[in-house]
């Protein structure tokens, strides 16, 4: 998030919940061909290759600047972290965003291949910094995902927004193939926003609970059950694996600039906030 338009996946400065009716994500990405189906190649492959190019060819990363004002889906962080390499960030209309990813076979999470991924996740989400990450989100058509949501994170956001959303602390988690259920009979209506239609906000309706199984980054069974933004960021990054962005989901005529999120929704567009499922 960002500073005042720089939300959330953008976070800069805090701003109120009722000015910006909003909240946003923004995963890192970058767009990978397995390096066996290519010819070969006279570029130096990046750090983040682990086996993979970008069907562009390698670039090297953008600017840590832009990075910054790109960063994850929370409101309020201000400080800036160290530079660091990151994933270039893919946007819509790359295949990698638009296709399912592949399963992980459970033998070879243990491989440095995978766990270099892992953390190389990790610290690109914490770099946004950010809530959430996908490994298509930096080119990797694999079905994992890294979230947390840190104290500090927290701290930088209102307190009326907090509840709203229902909104909490959770350490990190590493989940390996995860399967989603949804869960009872409330859904949620936030903004969202992703890096890889940077720029832009939405709302989207959400369970209000859900249940993630799967494997954690040491081939070990997890479940995970999570209620308000928890579940939101777990429905978001596992929509990534599925090949769907929030604006495949996103409610009718709520699409906008960041710099708009503080104008009224349009006539007929639901209120924010929970609701019970039809």
């Amino acid at each position: 998030m960002e500073s005042i338009h720089r939300f959330s996946h953008r976070l800069l400065l805090p701003v109120p919940l009722l000015a910006l009716k909003s909240n946003s994500f923004s995963p890192l990405v970058h767009s990978r061909t397995p390096i066996s189906k290519l010819p070969s190649l006279d570029h130096k492959p990046s750090p983040f290759a682990h086996g993979y190019v970008t069907r562009r060819g390698y670039e090297s990363p953008p600017p840590y600047a832009l990075l910054v004002r790109r960063a994850g889906w929370l409101l309020g962080i201000g400080d800036k972290k160290q530079k660091q390499a990151l994933p270039e960030i893919v946007k819509a209309g790359d295949p990698v965003l638009h296709e399912p990813a592949q399963l992980v076979k459970a033998e070879e999470i243990a491989s440095d291949r995978v766990q270099k991924i892992i953390d190389d996740m990790v610290k690109a989400m914490r770099m946004g910094p950010g809530v959430g990450l996908a490994a298509p989100q930096i080119g990797v058509p694999l079905q994992i995902i890294v979230l947390e949501d840190t104290k500090e994170y927290i701290s930088y956001a209102p307190k009326e927004e907090l509840i709203a959303q229902d909104r909490r602390q959770f350490d990190l988690l590493v989940i390996v193939n995860p399967k989603l259920k949804k869960k009872g009979n409330k859904s949620a209506l936030f903004f969202e926003g992703c890096l890889s239609v940077d720029g832009y906000r939405a709302v989207v309706e959400r369970h209000l609970g859900v249940e993630v199984t799967g494997l954690d980054r040491f081939g070990q069974p997890i479940k995970v059950d999570a209620t308000g933004w928890q579940a939101r960021i777990l429905q978001h990054e596992c929509d990534h694996l599925d090949g769907t962005l929030y604006v495949d989901k996103m409610v009718p005529r709520t699409f906008r600039t960041a710099e708009n999120l503080r104008l009224p929704l349009a006539n007929g567009v639901p209120e924010l906030g929970v609701r019970k499922l039809s």
